[in-house]
């Protein structure tokens, strides 16, 4: 099966504690989510109750934040 890199910044991080969100949440939105671009190199992928906002860079998944849909 085909892993995920998966980076998370400072403040992805304390937003998923607050939110109560896991990293395994956060993959499976990276995963399975509705995607919408923003401009000019980010993506938003919709999940559940949940958003992932995230940058792909070559294999690497750079997690922004996670918000409330």
């Amino acid at each position: 099966m085909l892993q995920l890199i998966v980076k998370y910044t400072k403040h992805a991080r304390e937003q998923m504690v607050f939110r109560g969100i896991s990293e395994n949440e956060v993959i499976e939105c990276v995963k399975r989510g509705v995607k919408e671009i923003q401009e000019p190199d980010k993506i938003l992928s919709y999940y559940r109750y949940y958003c992932v906002v995230y940058k792909k860079v070559n294999d690497t998944y750079y997690i922004i934040t996670v918000k409330p849909r």
